[in-house]
């Protein structure tokens, strides 16, 4: 984490240097409601402008919350902060400039191997899916679920030991919002290692042969592939269906539960939380469900998000907690304890609506409330401080092997419990 936080120092030097660019001017501000009056106050600020793009919503009192401003909405927004009591900061001074830092950076170490600590196209995922099963024959499954809205096809990989009987499941899915580059790749590093150290790892090789293991790494292919396509797009979060004026649906906020019912998303096409014109509107949403509603002995379910650090558990759309609310919590405890234990990284657990945000819609609660998985999650990996969604290729690999630390001690409390 040290080196990445050089990466800003470094940045400094090159202020000079960058200073055009599609995002040039564009910064992240963060706010933190002292209060719970502060808190309303700033909910309803920011209900007033549905157009920010907001990457941490404001949740509870003491949470920070970080807003994308563009140079013609800087002025007004930090005014309009301010004359409410506010005291904003800046957390990201020129998004265009930490982009060029860390696009140098992407390109200049390319080699033809894959790399577990460099972020990767959808191309280089899929033929590392492909490669990974053609290497393990015996242990591996590729497995399509359906064409995107742009005709990509979504494409996952299952890891298998050999069983006398049906093993429970465990899937795990990443990039569902486009811009979220740490998710995927995350999640391959950590089915990477369960594969390269299976019967060489104890620990490992116990957590394989316990579940068959199901990989996603990208279940928002256009938007991904979207976000490779220059810095103008690296930040979009949607798909990329179009709806009126303007495209994209939040695919976080498309599933077939309480859909589009509470404050946690919109109903405005141009919105980042817009949900869709119906529950399921999105094909690639309607396929993974259509998936997961096939896996037999479905019991675990990891939607992998960025950033916050946080090990979330139903509900979203309530902050009532579930009927399995305890046994939830004591498993994110368990998973976040163990990946405290590796660098430190501190996470917070909870139900979804009482720990980030009341959201409707989303995957966590409908596998959870629809197909009956009570060990769901949504997890928001790295970081809280410096990066937000632009998390530098220095941290890919720690974030690795944490989370991959937590995803075992999760395993056996789900076994167990």
């Amino acid at each position: 984490m040290r080196r990445g936080l050089a990466c800003i120092a470094l940045l400094g030097l090159l202020a000079f240097v960058s200073t055009h660019g599609p995002l040039a001017g564009l910064s992240v501000v963060r706010v933190v409601p002292e209060t719970k009056l502060k808190l309303t106050l700033l909910q309803r600020l920011l209900a007033q402008r549905q157009s920010l793009d907001i990457w941490k919503e404001p949740a509870c009192v003491s949470c920070a919350v970080d807003i994308r401003l563009t140079p013609l909405e800087s002025d007004d927004v930090t005014s309009a902060l301010k004359e409410h009591g506010f005291k904003p900061t800046i957390l990201i001074d020129d998004v265009q400039l930490l982009l060029d830092y860390q696009r140098n950076q992407l390109f200049k170490r390319r080699s033809a191997e894959f790399d577990y600590g460099q972020y990767h196209t959808l191309d280089e995922i899929n033929d590392w899916i492909l490669n990974k099963t053609n290497v393990y024959k015996s242990l591996t499954l590729l497995f399509n679920i359906t064409k995107s809205y742009e005709g990509r096809m979504m494409t996952g990989l299952k890891i298998s030991t050999p069983s006398q009987f049906t093993k429970p499941a465990f899937f795990i899915m990443g990039g569902i919002h486009a811009r979220e580059w740490i998710s995927p790749a995350t999640a391959i590093y950590m089915f990477g290692q369960m594969l390269d150290r299976y019967k060489i790892d104890s620990d490992i090789t116990k957590m394989v042969d316990m579940f068959d293991w199901y990989l996603l790494p990208i279940t928002n292919p256009d938007g991904y592939a979207f976000t490779w396509t220059g810095d103008q797009n690296r930040l979009w979060r949607k798909t990329r269906s179009k709806h009126g004026l303007c495209y994209g649906v939040d695919p976080n906020r498309n599933w077939d539960i309480q859909w589009c019912e509470t404050e946690g998303a919109s109903k405005d096409p141009c919105s980042e939380t817009y949900c869709g014109p119906s529950a399921f509107s999105e094909v690639e949403v309607k396929g993974v469900a259509a998936f997961l509603q096939g896996i037999k002995g479905l019991k675990g379910f990891i939607d992998v998000h960025s950033y916050s650090q946080l090990w979330m558990s139903p509900w979203g759309y309530t902050r009532n907690l579930s009927k399995d609310f305890q046994q939830q919590d004591a498993a994110s405890a368990a998973a976040t304890d163990a990946l405290h234990k590796v660098y430190g990284t501190k996470y917070a657990h909870g139900s979804i609506a009482n720990t980030i945000y009341i959201a409707s819609g989303t995957s966590t609660d409908w596998a959870y409330g629809k197909i009956d998985v009570k060990y769901a999650f949504g997890v928001e990996l790295r970081d809280t401080e410096k990066y937000g969604c632009l998390l530098p290729e220095d941290q890919i690999i720690p974030s690795g092997i944490e989370t991959l630390q937590g995803l075992m001690a999760l395993a056996s409390y789900v076994k167990d419990n």
